[in-house]
């Protein structure tokens, strides 16, 4: 079907066709119009009838004329027989005729994505699906061929809808798709001139309350804008006709022209702004990536500098770590030095006391033998002055005598007297010492 024209209502109506031109209608329509149901124009009459009854007729006058021939005799015998045959032929091709003339009348055939309803003395019995169908019944007919494959387009633009602020736009474009579901319950029900009205209703409504919903400002957003729900709304209006909406949409939305050149002036300062940002943000963006140059410079200046003093402090390492090995080397050359001093000092401390203890022994050894010598040589001694030494004068003290001061002092001056002439008898006087022995003088 050819689409409807913009700003231009479509408008659905049903035709009567033959049925040569209904696939044309079907699919194309005519002067804008939709025509989604189509009566078809018969050319089934009773005339097939007519040489059927004279077939049976010319059958029944042969046969008369046959029981005639049998009765007759001679001339009148030859002629009724000729007569007899004739009309036996006659009765069998006019049979064959209407024969024929019934079959070709009874075939139907509808086209492909159509059903045709079929109805008896008017009443509807069935729908017929595409293809050839045989109609043997005399009375039996399809009334209508309905399109129930195709999605019917439907363009109904709503005039002087109000808005919220009630400003009447000056259109609406609504466009939507439907399919004849049920084709009995459409043709039955409200036939497709009372369909266009009905549907025509329902999408002003929808419109018109689908626009109080939206401010002014806001009006072109209704084009291309989801309506889902005005969808809905419809196929619940509409399927008690047998017909279901495929899709829908809203393409246009024209404003009042004075209202068009404020939202003219309202565009043009919100493209100057949008430019202005637009610059604005390209401005900050170079800025932006001046800025992040700038940074990435810096980035790369600290890491040589970190990089550097990486290198510093490993150098430092390096130095620390040499001086701490030189430090350490000096430590055990110096423990070494220590060590060896100490050893070295041990060794001959070790050997010095072995040398002492060697002189002790040898020390000890000669004053043994010394003091034999020393003893000896006193003996020696000792025995040559006692060869020489005068015999001793024994003054008795105890035992009663008196032992006064004055026969002590008389006694100390009469010894030399008595010892001057006698010098070696005086040589084994002893005297009493502190410690109770005698000591030779």
């Amino acid at each position: 079907m050819s689409s409807a024209r913009i700003h231009r209502r479509s408008v659905i109506s049903e035709a009567v066709a033959p049925w040569s031109d209904i696939a044309r209608l079907l699919r194309g329509g005519e002067a804008d119009t939709l025509i989604p149901v189509i009566i078809p124009r018969h050319r089934r009459r009773l005339w097939w009838m007519l040489p059927l009854w004279l077939g049976a007729y010319a059958l029944l006058a042969g046969v008369m004329l046959t029981l005639r021939e049998a009765d007759s005799d001679g001339a009148a015998d030859l002629a009724y027989g000729a007569l007899a045959t004739l009309s036996y032929v006659g009765g069998v091709v006019l049979l064959v005729i209407g024969a024929l003339w019934w079959w070709r009348s009874s075939i139907v055939e509808i086209e492909q994505g159509t059903h045709g309803v079929l109805t008896r003395y008017g009443a509807v019995t069935r729908t017929l699906d595409a293809g050839r169908h045989y109609l043997w019944h005399p009375w039996s007919r399809v009334d209508f061929v309905v399109d129930t494959a195709t999605e019917i387009p439907y363009s109904a633009p709503v005039m002087a809808c109000p808005t919220q602020e009630n400003v009447p736009l000056r259109s609406i474009e609504f466009f939507l798709k439907f399919r004849i579901t049920d084709a009995v319950l459409f043709v039955r029900t409200i036939g497709a001139g009372n369909f266009d009205l009905v549907l025509s209703s329902a999408v002003q409504d929808a419109i018109r309350q689908r626009a109080r919903q939206m401010r002014t400002e806001r009006a072109y957003d209704l084009r291309g804008s989801d309506v889902a729900d005005m969808q809905e709304l419809l196929n619940r209006q509409l399927s008690g006709y047998g017909v279901r909406i495929t899709g829908c949409n809203i393409p246009d939305v024209q404003l009042p022209t004075q209202y068009q050149h404020h939202l003219a002036t309202r565009e043009r300062i919100a493209k100057e702004r949008t430019a202005y940002e637009q610059e604005w943000g390209l401005t900050r963006k170079r800025r932006i990536d001046s800025l992040g140059m700038d940074i990435e410079r810096a980035k790369k200046v600290r890491d040589a500098r970190i990089v550097e003093v990486r290198a510093a402090l490993n150098r430092a390492r390096e130095e620390v770590a040499q001086l701490l090995e030189r430090q350490e080397t000096e430590a055990q050359r110096v423990r070494f030095e220590i060590e060896t001093r100490g050893r070295s000092g041990l060794i001959a401390a070790e050997n010095e006391a072995r040398a002492q203890r060697a002189l002790a022994m040898a020390y000890r050894d000669n004053r043994a033998v010394l003091q034999y010598e020393l003893a000896r040589r006193r003996l020696e001694v000792g025995a040559g002055l006692a060869g020489k030494a005068p015999q001793p004068v024994v003054v008795r003290t105890d035992g009663g005598t008196d032992t006064s001061a004055l026969s002590t002092l008389f006694t100390a001056q009469l010894l030399p007297r008595l010892t001057a002439g006698d010098r070696p008898a005086l040589g084994g006087l002893t005297v009493p010492g502190n410690d109770g022995g005698r000591d030779p003088q």
